[in-house]
């Protein structure tokens, strides 16, 4: 291995930008290649990583000598044929943005692609890096006693402009309840520690983005609703989501309940929305309530500045990365988050927005391959 771990970057939008300011703060790696098509994105990318050279497709980066390890931020519907193009021609260790895909269809390319893959793959879930959440996962079993319960909310702004609007379609991102809310179902499955065998959900598009068009089409995606997931030891778990409700102080708030007591994560949303006259933002806090004796402790998990303004996931993409190189170095011998992980929360993701759309709850076999176990 180089001295440096040299990234290949695939897709450099909003993300993609995120990525590259949170790789530039780590020591001994850089981003030699960059494949983006879109200009003004290929600019703002240079802007950040201004020794990287930019190539006109994957194939090309594929050609370069200097890389250890590819990132593919791209939008979410290309990120399997992309997987497949680096497994054909060149299996580098590889970092892939969530969703890991985005339809029912891709699910048997993937199954050939991970009997085939020689190489570690990463799906990148940001959240669990979140300090406070990365906290609440750690001390949730002793707080709790064993979790029955388990919320998670997230009140936040509407999808940002991205590139095309490929964020405002269904079809390209796989739906909100897998675009945005994989996150959450990861989540779920880490802190459960067992896998889900019901989905149900309840949710609308009720006001954003119902005035926009392109190419005279409407955005058909979801902005606010509920989730109930039931899981293999009878413990539950619920989804809260609202995209209209930016004006929230904490925009995640995670809550896990069990005979002994209550622990809660809250997060803040990025510093870069906090409105200037209200002071600092929000500072990160974890709560844990014990129910006896009774006594609330409150402690502050504050995130170093300078991965605050990296990024806006609260420092967390940063962690990632720290790990992700550590398994390109071969000083960790397997990736954190599998490409299992990375598949049941799209499977939970398109079973909620199939339970929305039709009333009716989702169940799910018992799999053979499994990540967690209850």
């Amino acid at each position: 291995m180089p001295a440096k771990v040299r990234y290949g970057v695939i897709g450099c939008g909003m993300m993609g930008q995120e990525h590259l300011r949170n790789i530039a703060l780590l020591p001994d790696t850089e981003v030699t290649v960059i494949f983006e098509p879109d200009a003004e994105m290929a600019r703002l990318s240079a802007e950040m990583a201004p020794a990287a050279r930019f190539v006109g497709s994957v194939s090309e980066l594929l050609d370069a000598d200097d890389l250890d390890c590819i990132l593919i931020a791209s939008p979410n519907h290309c990120h399997v044929p992309q997987m497949e193009e680096i497994r054909r021609k060149r299996p580098l260790p590889l970092l892939v943005e969530k969703p890991l895909f985005t339809d029912p269809k891709d699910m048997a390319e993937l199954d050939a692609f991970k009997a085939a893959y020689p190489a570690p793959v990463w799906v990148a879930m940001e959240y669990r890096y979140m300090p406070p959440i990365a906290a609440l996962i750690t001390q949730a079993r002793e707080a709790t006693g064993g979790i029955k319960m388990l919320t998670i909310r997230e009140h936040r702004f509407p999808f940002l402009d991205k590139v095309g609007a490929w964020n405002r379609f269904n079809r390209y991102s796989g739906g909100t309840f897998v675009e945005k809310c994989c996150h959450f179902f990861d989540l779920m499955r880490l802190i459960m520690q067992c896998e889900p065998v019901r989905v149900m959900a309840s949710a609308g598009q009720d006001a954003n983005h119902k005035d926009e068009l392109y190419n005279g089409e409407q955005p058909d995606i979801l902005d606010n609703g509920y989730v109930i997931v039931d899981f293999e030891n009878g413990a539950r778990a619920m989804l809260e989501l609202c995209m209209f409700a930016e004006g929230s102080r904490y925009q995640e708030e995670v809550v896990a309940v069990g005979p002994a007591g209550k622990i809660e994560a809250f997060v803040p949303g990025p510093g870069r929305f906090w409105p200037d006259h209200l002071g600092e933002p929000p500072v990160p806090q974890l709560i844990v309530s014990p129910r006896t004796p009774k006594g609330p402790r409150l402690v502050d998990i504050p995130v170093d500045p300078a991965l605050l303004e990296a990024g806006d996931h609260n420092g967390s993409t940063f962690y990632q990365h720290q790990r992700f190189v550590a398994v390109v170095r071969g000083e960790r011998a397997l990736p954190e988050v599998t490409l299992e992980d990375g598949r049941r929360a799209v499977e939970m993701g398109l079973a909620a927005q199939q339970s929305a759309r039709t009333g009716q709850s989702v169940s799910f076999s018992p799999r053979t391959v499994s990540s967690v176990a209850c």
